[in-house]
């Protein structure tokens, strides 16, 4: 039998229900005469609460329930919501201010949570929070990456969060004064907002005495134990579920207030209480992305090898710590901060600051794409100053296969890698011989071609542990629960055809349950690409158990050795005996003898060690000097994912991940004004990329297997954005070096571009 593990493409098997409109997202399927939630939002950035009268709300027609701050704390909700911490330079731990649910004393950025309207329909809840009386006095608001201005918190008087570094500074500072060569560049993360094409929603319901909130997020643990926290109530008393997810890329892996603030009001009101966003709420309280500024320094010998790499941060946190900020341009960032060259001399510097402004989180890639864009940047950039091909300084300071494992400046270990074999492929899949008359040929239309190049690496992060379970039902069919939690990467494909594949199980009779802290005692979500690979290693320790269980009763069955059966992947067999009773025969036998114990098998596993997906991103655009219009003509991947499950989702998670990475290069860019107004708030204003915009992608792969699980795979999820923004970056600047601009970096607006070139050809003239 061909294992699934073969690189076998197959086609999504619920695509079926989401196309024909037979999906279950959260807002479809809340309970009949679920009251509506509303939530009344802050309309300035900064400001002292001066009054809040709820009162005409609460009178308002079909009113059940108006929150305030003072309400919550009445109800012995005091807890806010949580967050990780990184250690400062000197040993201290980052600010930690409180984050209410609701606001308390002080107003920090437009689309604050101040107050919850519950009511019969969504319009009276609306209707009701117009009677709300919010008064408030002013403060400055805070937008700048530095130190000083008004504090937004007694904890961070400085409104700086945090001062963390990594590395040796001194041997770098070192490095760079004895430097044949050193090149510095500035360059900044543009702020993003991620838009899934389902905006956040949540109910909540009293089952029997016990609390049942659906939520469409990115798994259910993490909330269920938050609730319990938040709440007061004792774990075993929550369920929480996941229903289907339109898309969630880090955005939707933490808690919100909304959350909490539903199941309160359930519970309370002994009624459900459903929430959802409209996508301009979205827009203001969906945590926002990237917002860095980076100062970098690269010091080379006269051979142009890499000899010290030196990064300092600033990046915007916004109002409060959201759950993973503090940590995604520290700790998560360093995974991969010197990428694919072996250099040893590296430090990095980060400072977190809080502005008055909507929280900074995780989005697809989490640290990894922000890290890979500064890298690649100015490796770019030193190729254009040393006078050297940019693939041949790649080249030059790769780390060799022969090096692996190899043990990073950070202390990541590469278990594997053959970075110029992907790169050469790369280089001929994108007929990078052919660039020069393409560009002579964009010359003579009055355009600026460039060719940007990124190679990439990244670290598969989040919990390396995750739980299958299979039950064998007795109509035949067969389910498997899992612990991470589909935002449409085509979970429900994967696992059942891997199953079958292990197993010899119909795929058919194979049915996917996730989301529900009912079903499985734990698992870790879904973030971090780390989805297939961990789920699929539980999945083997399951069957591995599920096999040496059954291998005992069926010895006696076929009346041989229990040391003689074996299990081909399809069928028990042993010498001698003419019974070989597939699985779910197996299972039927078990049921007839009343052996409960083998219907149903759960296992934990642990991988070993992380695995690293690398490769090349070769992009082409062409730039029109006279608008500042960018296209992008040609776009050319070569990844090594290792062992590929099914090589058709992974180039479709390919294909999202580069849309998303070139739309943050090329047009989404989020904008406040002085006073903390957001000014990209609908798609009017905030620019996403559409399906003309971006070209027929190029996909290949080079696989080396990994070391660091049984199948050899390398997660593939956030691969493509974390190698696109610096891909793209790279062929504007490619392009606008022709035209004298020197100093180019994101997002490249019509507007900037246009500006650039002007000024550009300016100071060469």
């Amino acid at each position: 039998m061909e294992k699934f593990g073969k690189s076998q493409p197959v086609t999504r098997v619920e695509d079926a229900r989401f196309l024909t409109g037979q999906g279950r997202y959260v807002d479809d399927i809340a309970p009949e005469g679920a009251l509506r939630g509303h939530v009344f939002r802050s309309n300035v950035a900064h400001g002292v609460i001066t009054g809040l009268d709820l009162d005409g709300a609460r009178a308002a027609p079909g009113v059940h329930l108006v929150l305030g701050a003072d309400d919550l704390a009445a109800a012995g909700i005091t807890e806010g919501l949580a967050f990780n911490l990184v250690s400062n330079r000197d040993g201290t731990k980052g600010a930690a201010p409180r984050r209410p649910l609701l606001a308390e004393g002080r107003v920090r950025f437009v689309g604050e949570p101040v107050a919850f309207v519950v009511a019969e329909t969504l319009d009276q809840a609306r209707d009701a929070a117009e009677l709300i009386e919010f008064d408030y006095d002013d403060l400055p608001a805070q937008m700048a990456l530095a130190t000083g201005g008004e504090a937004l918190h007694p904890e961070a008087p400085t409104n700086r969060a945090f001062d963390w570094e990594m590395g040796d500074s001194t041997a770098v500072e070192a490095a760079i004064a004895e430097a044949a060569h050193v090149v510095r560049l500035t360059v900044a993360d543009n702020r993003v907002i991620a838009n899934s094409m389902e905006p956040r929603g949540c109910f909540a319901e009293m089952q029997g005495g016990r609390l049942h909130v659906s939520v469409n997020a990115q798994g259910v643990w993490g909330t269920k134990r938050n609730l319990a926290r938040i709440l007061g109530m004792k774990p075993e008393a929550i369920r929480v579920t996941n229903p289907d997810v339109g898309g969630g890329f880090g955005t939707k892996a933490m808690d919100y207030p909304e959350t909490f603030l539903a199941a309160h009001a359930a519970r309370t009101l002994g009624r459900p209480v459903r929430w959802m966003s409209e996508r301009g709420e979205a827009m203001l309280s969906d945590n926002g992305a990237r917002a860095l500024e980076h100062d970098l320094v690269m010091s080379f010998d006269s051979d142009l090898r890499i000899t010290g790499y030196r990064v300092d941060t600033r990046c915007d946190l916004g109002a409060y710590n959201s759950t993973m900020a503090q940590a995604i341009q520290t700790d998560l960032f360093s995974k991969v901060l010197m990428g694919t060259y072996d250099v040893q001399a590296t430090y990095l510097h980060v400072e977190g600051f809080y502005t008055n402004t909507t929280q900074v989180d995780a989005y697809r890639g989490a640290g990894r794409p922000e890290a890979i864009y500064a890298l690649e940047r100015i490796i770019d950039r030193a190729a254009r100053e040393l006078g050297v091909d940019t693939w041949e300084l790649h080249r030059r300071n790769f780390i060799r296969p022969e090096q692996f494992p190899y043990v990073s400046s950070t202390g990541e270990t590469y278990d594997v890698g053959e970075f110029d074999r992907v790169l050469s492929r790369a280089e001929e899949f994108a007929d990078r011989a052919g660039f020069a008359a393409r560009c002579a040929e964009s010359r003579a239309r009055g355009r600026l071609r460039g060719m940007g190049l990124c190679y990439y690496i990244e670290s598969i992060l989040g919990n390396p542990s995750e739980t299958a379970k299979v039950e064998f039902h007795e109509d035949g069919r067969v389910s498997i629960y899992v612990g991470t939690q589909s935002n449409g990467q085509g979970h429900e494909t994967v696992y059942a055809r891997f199953l079958a594949d292990q197993t010899g199980i119909p795929m058919e009779m194979i049915r996917v349950i996730q989301g529900d802290s009912d079903l499985i005692a734990n698992g870790g979500g879904t973030g971090g690409s780390r989805s297939v690979t961990t789920q699929s290693n539980a999945t083997l320790a399951t069957v591995s158990r599920m096999i040496e269980a059954f291998t005992p009763y069926l010895a006696e069955k076929m009346g041989v050795a229990a040391g003689d059966v074996g299990f081909d992947d399809e069928r028990f067999r042993a010498p001698g005996s003419n019974l070989t009773p597939t699985l779910i025969e197996a299972a039927a036998l078990a049921r007839a003898d009343g052996r409960s114990d083998l219907l149903v098998h759960e296992e934990t596993a642990t991988l070993p060690g992380r695995s690293y997906p690398n490769g090349a991103h070769v992009a082409e655009v062409e730039v029109d000097p006279e608008t500042g219009e960018i296209s992008v003509e040609r776009y050319t991947v070569v990844d090594d994912f290792g062992n590929l499950i099914n090589p058709l989702l992974a180039e479709g998670q390919v294909h999202g991940g580069v849309v998303q990475g070139i739309g943050q290069a090329l047009w989404e860019h989020v904008v406040h004004d002085g006073d903390g107004q957001l000014l990209t708030a609908s798609f009017m204003d905030y620019a996403m990329p559409r399906a003309n915009d971006v070209p027929m992608f190029g996909f290949a792969t080079e696989a080396v297997p990994s070391t660091a699980n049984p199948m050899g795979m390398k997660g593939c999820g956030e691969a493509g954005t974390v190698g696109a923004m610096a891909a793209t970056a790279n062929a504007v600047a490619d392009a606008l070096w022709q035209a004298g601009v020197r100093q180019a970096d994101m997002p490249f607006t019509p507007h900037r571009v246009w500006k650039m070139v002007n000024d550009g050809m300016a100071s060469v003239g």
